[in-house]
C-alpha cells in the first residue's frame, strides 16, 4: 500500500461527534449541548429544561400588562399587539335568485312554518378573522377568486390564432388566391407573412411622430403611463397556481348553502307541423329514466298552435297568462345516464270516436295532396270546430314520441360547430346528420363520436343541436300507464323494435337542445317566480322545470317550496251499474265541504290562466276502466287544517249531442284528507268511490270509513288508484322528524294535548316522549334529515341551551341532544364520504357552522320562547351545573383534591400528573352529570337516586362550588318564576357543549371524537358570538370566559391529546383527523381566549405526545402528527406577535427554573454575565423558549432532529 502523503498524516481523524462532546465539556452554558446534563460550576444554582421537554410558557396577557408598549402607532406596533378589529361578526344578506322572495302568502303561520321560513330567509351569520389572509393557512388563489379576477378581461386575439371564416366558400377561394406559398414555407410562419400580393393589400395606418426626436425621459414616462393604464391590479395572480398538494394548515371556506341544481339543459320548442291542420294540438315534455323506472321531471306544457287554431277554443279558455305561453324550458338532471329519454306527449280536443279513428286522417292525408282532398279536409275541419265548441274543455290522448337524450348529446358534443341539426325518425337508434358546411372545411375537423360512458353523460359542454322529430306513435287507449311507457322506451333501444313496425303519424316537431346558460334572462321558477334578471315582464318566459331526481339528493333546504303533485292512475267502473263510459276526473283542492270552497291553487298548463280551481283528466272514449296519465300540480297552502282535502269527482261526458242529455253527468265521488294526525298525507292510494255526494263534515274522515247510508261502487272496494307526491321544504314526510318537530313546537306554544299519529300526548307524559323522539332521530331516513339539517340542528342546540320546564320540572335534554347531534353528523360522514375536504370535514356541516349557526337567543326579533302569561308551566330555563361535577373539569384551577379518593395525591406535582391520575382512576360518573332539579330529592333521570361509589370521587372544592351555584340559582330562579312565570335564560352553548363532551362516554364519546372538528368549530363560533353580543370582544382576555369553562376546555384538550397518543397506531385515519382538528381549535382559541392559557393547552398536548415519541423505537408516525400539530398552530396570522418579538430576554415569572450564566472553562468564551445574556439570544435557552414560545417549539424540534444523541 502506498505511503501516506505528508499533509494527509497531519489531518485530525477526530469525528464531529467527539468535537461536540469536547466543546460541551468546555462550555456549560448552552442548553443545546447539555440537553440531559446539569450545568456545572459554582455560579449555577438551577438545572436546565431538556429540549425533549416543553418549558412553561410565558403568561402572555400578564406580560403585556406589565410591559406596556413604548412604540407609537405604526407598522412596528402592529407586530407587537393584535389589531382591535381582529375578529368581526358579519351579517351577510342571503342572496335571493328571484325578484321576490319565496315566502308563504298567509300572514298567520304555525310555529313550524314560521321556523322554516326564518331558516330560509334570514341573513348569514359569519365570523371572520379579518387578518386571516396574512397567515399561511390562507389560500389567496381559490377558484372563485380566479374567476372573479378574470371578469372583464379583454379577450386577446392574435392574427396567427384566427382561423378562416369558413362560412363562405368564395371567401376561402379568395383567401387561397392571395397566398403565394404555404404558411410553413414563410420565414415566420404567421398568416400575415404569407401575403405577398402587395397591390391588393391594404396599408397599415401610419405611426405619427415616428421619426421625431424625443427625450428618453419623456419616452420612459409615456411608456410607464401606458403600462399603468387599464392594468389589472393583480396581474401576476391571474396566472393559475401550480398544481401542488394542499398544505395541511389550509382550511377551505365552505360553499354557501344554495338550492340544488343538476346539469341543466335548455329545450326550445320551435314548431309543430302535421300533414293536415284541422284542430289545435296540445303538447307536453318530460324526462324519464328507464333504468330507474322513474319520471325525473315535472311536465312542461307548451302550445305551438297558430292563432287560427287557438281561436277555435276561445269560448272555453279565459285570457292566457304570459307564464303559460312559454315555449322554452330548463331541465335539471342530477344523475345523467344513458337511460334518460325526453318524452313528448300530444293531446287533442275530445271528440266522438276512439283514438285510432281520430288519428286516421293524420296518417292517410298528405300535405302534397291538400288540393285533391280539399272537400274532405274542409269536412274534417268543420267537425273539429263543432267538437271544439261543445267539448273544448275536455282532452283525449292522441300521440307520443321519445328522444334518447344521450344519443343526441354525445353526437352533438363531438362536433366542433356552433349548432347541429339532427333528424329523428321512428324508432331509429341514431339520428341522421345533415351537414351544411363545405366539405373541405369539415374535413379538417374531427368528427369522432363519443361512445357510451361518463363522457357522453356530460350535459354542460355539448354543442347546441336542432332536432327535427318526424314521426309520432299513436297513443293506445289501453296502454297509457307509466309501466307501459317504460316498456316502449326499453323497446326503442333494441335493433328489432316493435315500434318500428307500427304505422306512424307523420309530423315535424323542431326542438333546440343546448346546455342552459348560467344566468338566463326571463326565467320563471317552478312556482312561477321571476328569476333575476327579468328586464321586461311582457317577454315570453323560459320555465325552470322541477326535477324529481332518480336517486336521493343530499342537500339541505334553502328556499321555501311547497308543491303537491297528483297523479290519477286508473279507475275500475266495470262493476258499476248504469252508463259511465267516457269518464273524466275533476280534481279540486278544497278548504271546506262547500262547493265554493275550492281553492285557486292548481297550476295552469299552456295558454290559460296561471291558476285555476279545477283540473280535468283526459277522456278515453268508451272505456269503463280507463288509465290516466295526467300530472296535476298544486301550490299547497303553508298552513293546513283538518278540513283541507283533495276532492275527486267522476263524470261521464256525453260526446254526442242529444236532447235532454247534459254534457257531463257525475257518476262518483272520493277524496283524500290532506292531514292525518297532523302529518301531510302522501303516497299511493286505492280509494273506494261513492255514488252519492259525500255528507257534511266528510273531509275529516277517510273514504275507507264506512259512512252510514252511503252507496259505494263495487261494495266499497278500492276502485280508484291515485298517487300523491309532495315536494316541500315544510313537510318532512318522515314520522320521526315530524314527531320531534311537533313536540318541540308544542313546548313553544304550550298546546296540549299533542296529537302525533294515533297518540294523544298529555303534558305529564311529554318529557318521556320528547326524550324518546330525540333518541329516535337516528331511525329517520337520511334524505329528509339532510333536507331539514339546518332546522334540526338549530332545534337540538336550542334544547341544550334552554331546557324546558314542564309542570314546574326542569327537563334536562343536554345529554340527549348532544348524543343526537353526534349520531347525525356521523351518519352524514359515513354516507356522504364524497362531500369531504382533505381534513375529513363534511361540506354540508361546515357550511352550517360557517353561515347558518348562531346563538339561539341572537335571532333578530325572535319571540321569547314559552308562554307569555304568568304562571305558565312550560318555559325555557337556565339549568345549573350538576352537583356531581367530575374532577377532570377543575384542572389547573383548584389544587385541593378530595380526600375520599385515595388514588389522587393531595399535592399533585404538575397539572399533567393531575390529569394522568384522574384519567387513571376513571373516577367520573358521566351519566349523572345532568340532574333533574325539580325538587331537592330528585335524582338524575334514568339513574339510581343514591350516588354511586364512582360519583363520589370528585374534587371537593368543585363540588362545594357547584352546590352553592345550584342552590343560589334555584332560589333566585324560583323567585323570578313567581314574578314572571318564566325562568331566566343564562346558558351559553359553548359552555354546555364543552361540559357535555367532557362527561360523555362510550359510543357517544367515540362518535364525538370521530367528528371532533364539528364540535370544535361550533364551540369557537359560539364563543365569538357570545363575546360579540355581550360586547366583550375588546374586554381583557383574562375576563372573557368563566373559570369553570376554562377548566372544561383544559380537561377536553388533555383527554383528546391522550386519545391521540394511545390510538395513533390502530386508528390512523381517525387520529390524523383528530390531531388536525385539535390544532385548528387551538389556533382559533389564540384569537379569542387568554393566550397564556392557550399556550398552556399547547404545552399539555405537546408534552403528552413528546413523552410518547421518545419512548418509541419507531416514532415516525407520531412525530409526523406532532409536526403537523405545530405547523397548523404556527400558521396563525399573528404568529410574530404571539412570539413577543421585541421583548427583552429576561427570565419571566414562572414556576419553571431558568438558566443562569455559567462559568466558562474555555478561554474562547467570556465569563462575563452580560456576555452570557447575549449568548442566550443565540441559544435555545429556557428564557428564549418561554418568551418566544411557538418559535421555541419549532426550533426545539429542529435542534433535537439535528442532535446526533437524539437519533435512533
Amino acid at each position: 500500500m502506498a505511503e501516506r502523503r505528508a499533509f494527509a498524516q497531519k489531518i485530525s481523524r477526530t469525528v464531529a461527534a467527539e468535537v461536540r462532546k469536547q466543546i460541551s465539556g468546555q462550555y456549560g452554558g448552552s442548553p443545546q449541548l447539555l440537553k440531559n446534563l446539569n450545568i456545572g460550576g459554582s455560579v449555577s444554582h438551577h438545572t436546565t429544561v431538556p429540549l425533549t421537554e416543553a418549558v412553561e410558557p410565558v403568561d402572555l396577557e400578564e406580560y403585556l400588562n406589565s410591559h406596556p408598549l413604548a412604540v407609537e402607532s405604526g407598522p412596528l406596533r402592529d407586530l407587537l399587539e393584535f389589531p382591535r378589529d381582529d375578529i368581526e361578526v358579519v351579517s351577510t344578506p342571503r342572496e335571493c335568485r328571484t325578484l321576490v322572495s319565496a315566502v308563504p302568502e298567509e300572514s298567520e303561520m304555525d310555529p313550524h312554518v314560521r321556523d322554516c321560513v326564518r331558516s330560509y330567509t334570514e341573513d348569514w351569520a359569519i365570523v371572520n378573522r379579518k387578518y386571516h389572509k396574512l397567515g399561511t393557512g390562507f389560500n389567496p388563489n381559490t377558484l372563485d377568486k380566479q374567476k372573479e379576477r378574470q371578469k372583464g378581461l379583454p379577450r386577446q386575439v392574435f392574427e396567427s390564432d384566427e382561423a378562416p371564416d369558413g362560412n363562405s366558400y368564395q371567401d376561402e377561394q379568395d383567401d387561397l388566391k392571395r397566398r403565394s406559398m404555404s404558411i410553413d414555407d414563410t420565414p415566420r410562419g404567421s398568416w400575415a407573412c404569407s401575403i405577398f400580393d402587395l397591390k391588393n393589400s391594404q396599408p397599415d395606418a401610419l405611426l405619427p411622430n415616428l421619426l421625431d426626436r424625443t427625450p428618453n425621459e419623456e419616452i420612459d414616462h409615456h411608456n410607464e403611463d401606458q403600462r399603468k393604464s387599464s392594468r389589472h391590479k393583480e396581474l401576476f395572480a391571474l396566472h393559475p397556481a401550480p398544481d401542488e398538494e394542499e398544505p395541511i394548515e389550509r382550511l377551505s371556506v365552505p360553499e354557501v348553502p344554495k338550492e340544488h341544481f343538476g346539469q341543466r339543459l335548455l329545450v326550445k320548442c320551435l314548431s309543430l307541423k302535421f300533414e293536415i291542420e284541422i284542430e289545435p294540438i296540445f303538447a307536453s315534455l318530460a324526462l324519464y329514466d328507464v333504468k330507474e323506472k322513474k319520471k325525473i321531471s315535472e311536465n312542461f306544457y307548451f302550445d305551438l298552435n297558430s292563432e287560427q287554431m287557438k281561436g277555435m277554443l276561445r269560448p272555453h279558455v279565459p285570457p292566457a297568462a304570459i307564464s303559460t305561453l312559454a315555449r322554452s324550458a330548463i331541465f335539471s338532471i342530477t344523475y345523467p345516464s344513458q337511460d334518460v329519454f325526453l318524452v313528448i306527449k300530444l293531446e287533442k280536443v275530445l271528440q266522438q270516436g276512439d283514438i285510432g279513428e281520430c288519428a286516421e286522417p293524420y296518417m292517410i292525408f298528405k300535405e302534397s295532396d291538400a288540393a285533391k282532398n280539399k272537400e274532405k279536409l274542409e269536412k274534417l275541419k268543420g267537425q273539429a270546430e263543432q267538437f271544439c265548441q261543445r267539448l273544448g274543455k275536455y282532452r283525449m290522448p292522441f300521440a307520443w314520441t321519445a328522444i334518447h337524450l344521450m344519443n343526441i348529446v354525445s353526437s352533438a358534443g363531438s362536433l366542433e360547430r356552433d349548432s347541429t341539426e339532427v333528424e329523428v325518425g321512428t324508432g331509429e337508434r341514431k339520428g341522421s346528420w345533415s351537414e351544411r358546411r363545405n366539405s373541405s372545411i369539415v374535413g379538417r375537423r374531427s368528427l369522432e363520436r363519443t361512445t357510451s360512458g361518463d363522457e357522453a353523460c356530460n350535459l354542460s359542454s355539448f354543442r347546441p343541436a336542432t332536432l327535427t322529430v318526424t314521426n309520432f306513435f299513436k297513443q293506445e287507449g289501453d296502454r297509457l300507464s307509466d309501466e307501459d311507457l317504460y316498456k316502449f322506451l326499453a323497446d326503442m333501444r333494441r335493433p328489432s323494435s316493435v315500434l318500428r313496425r307500427l304505422r306512424p303519424i307523420t309530423a315535424q316537431l323542431k326542438i333546440d337542445i343546448s346546455p342552459a346558460p348560467e344566468n338566463p334572462h326571463y326565467c320563471l321558477t317552478p312556482e312561477l317566480l321571476q328569476v333575476k334578471l327579468y328586464p321586461d315582464s311582457r317577454v315570453r318566459p323560459t320555465r325552470e322545470i322541477l326535477e324529481f331526481p332518480a336517486r336521493d339528493v343530499y342537500v339541505p333546504n334553502t328556499t321555501y317550496r311547497n308543491l303537491l303533485y297528483v297523479y290519477p292512475q286508473s279507475l275500475n267502473f266495470a262493476n258499476r251499474q248504469g252508463s259511465a263510459r267516457n269518464i273524466t276526473v275533476k280534481v279540486q283542492f278544497m278548504y271546506g265541504e262547500d262547493p265554493s270552497n275550492a281553492m285557486p291553487v292548481i297550476f295552469g298548463k299552456s295558454s290559460c290562466p296561471e291558476f285555476s280551481k279545477e283540473a280535468y283528466t283526459a277522456v278515453v272514449y268508451h272505456n269503463r276502466s280507463p288509465d290516466f296519465h295526467e300530472e296535476i300540480k298544486i301550490k299547497l297552502p303553508a298552513t293546513l287544517t283538518d278540513h283541507h282535502h283533495l276532492l275527486f269527482t267522476f263524470y261521464h261526458v256525453s260526446c254526442q249531442q242529444k236532447q235532454n242529455t247534459p254534457l257531463e253527468t257525475p257518476v262518483g265521488y272520493t277524496w283524500i284528507p290532506m292531514l292525518q294526525n297532523g302529518r301531510l298525507k302522501t303516497g299511493q292510494f286505492c280509494l273506494p268511490v261513492s255514488l252519492e255526494k259525500p255528507p257534511q263534515a266528510y273531509s275529516v274522515l277517510s273514504p275507507e270509513v264506512p259512512l252510514p247510508g252511503m252507496k259505494w261502487v263495487d261494495n266499497h272496494k278500492g276502485v280508484f288508484n291515485v298517487e300523491v307526491v309532495a315536494v316541500s321544504s315544510l313537510h318532512t314526510q318522515d314520522p320521526y322528524l315530524d314527531k320531534f318537530f311537533a313536540l318541540v313546537h308544542a313546548l313553544d306554544e304550550h298546546m296540549f294535548p299533542v296529537r302525533i299519529g294515533d297518540m294523544r300526548i298529555m303534558e305529564n307524559n311529554l318529557e318521556n316522549e320528547l326524550k324518546s323522539s330525540i333518541s329516535a332521530l337516528n331511525s329517520s331516513q337520511l334524505e329528509p334529515v339532510v333536507r331539514f339539517l339546518h332546522l334540526l340542528l338549530d332545534k337540538l342546540i336550542l334544547l341544550v341551551v334552554r331546557p324546558p320546564v314542564i309542570a314546574g320540572q326542569i327537563v334536562n335534554l343536554g345529554q340527549a341532544s348532544f348524543e343526537a347531534m353526534a349520531s347525525i353528523i356521523n351518519r352524514l360522514h359515513k354516507n356522504l364520504d364524497g362531500n369531504q375536504d382533505q381534513h375529513g370535514r363534511n361540506s354540508l356541516l361546515a357550511s352550517y357552522i360557517y353561515y347558518v349557526f348562531r346563538l339561539p337567543n341572537t335571532y333578530p326579533n325572535s319571540p321569547s320562547p314559552g308562554p307569555g302569561g304568568l304562571g305558565g308551566s312550560v318555559h325555557y330555563a337556565t339549568m345549573a351545573r350538576s352537583a356531581v361535577r367530575p374532577a377532570s373539569l377543575n384542572l389547573n384551577r383548584s389544587r385541593s383534591l378530595s380526600n375520599s379518593n385515595p388514588d389522587i395525591s393531595g399535592t399533585p406535582t404538575s397539572p399533567d400528573d393531575e390529569v394522568r391520575s384522574i384519567i387513571g382512576t376513571k373516577g367520573l360518573d358521566r351519566s349523572n352529570s345532568w340532574v333533574n332539579t325539580g325538587g331537592p330529592k330528585a335524582a338524575p333521570w334514568g339513574s339510581n337516586p343514591s350516588p354511586s361509589a364512582e360519583s363520589t370521587q370528585v374534587v371537593s372544592s368543585a363540588t362545594d362550588r357547584s352546590c352553592n351555584r345550584m342552590s343560589s340559582h334555584t332560589e333566585t330562579s324560583s323567585f323570578l318564576q313567581t314574578l314572571t312565570g318564566r325562568l331566566p335564560t343564562k346558558k351559553l352553548f359553548h359552555e354546555e357543549l364543552a361540559l357535555q363532551w367532557v362527561v360523555c362516554s362510550g359510543s357517544v364519546r367515540e362518535a364525538a371524537l370521530q367528528q371532533a372538528w364539528f364540535f370544535f368549530e361550533l364551540m369557537v363560533k359560539s364563543m365569538v358570538h357570545h363575546l360579540y353580543f355581550a360586547d366583550k370582544l375588546e374586554a381583557p382576555r383574562k375576563n372573557r370566559f368563566p373559570e369553570r369553562f376554562m377548566d372544561d376546555v383544559s380537561a377536553l384538550v388533555s383527554t383528546i391529546a391522550g386519545d391521540i397518543v394511545s390510538r395513533f397506531q390502530k386508528d390512523t385515519e381517525m387520529v390524523e383527523r383528530l390531531n388536525t382538528s385539535l390544532a385548528f381549535f387551538l389556533n382559533d382559541l389564540l384569537s379569542i381566549m387568554d393566550r397564556g392559557f392557550v399556550f398552556g393547552l399547547i404545552k399539555t398536548c405537546y408534552k403528552q405526545v413528546s413523552s410518547k415519541v421518545y419512548s418509541l423505537t419507531n416514532p415516525s408516525n407520531l412525530a409526523s402528527l406532532k409536526l403537523d400539530f405545530l405547523r397548523i398552530i404556527c400558521s396563525h396570522e399573528h404568529y410574530v406577535t404571539l412570539n413577543l418579538p421585541c421583548s427583552l430576554l429576561t427570565p419571566p415569572a414562572s414556576p419553571s427554573p431558568s438558566v443562569s450564566s455559567a462559568t466558562s472553562q474555555s478561554s474562547g468564551f467570556s465569563t462575563n454575565v452580560q456576555d452570557q445574556k447575549i449568548a442566550n439570544m443565540f441559544e435555545l435557552s429556557v428564557p428564549f423558549r418561554q418568551q418566544h414560545y411557538l418559535a421555541g417549539l419549532v426550533l426545539t424540534e429542529l435542534a433535537v432532529i439535528l442532535d446526533p444523541d437524539a437519533e435512533g
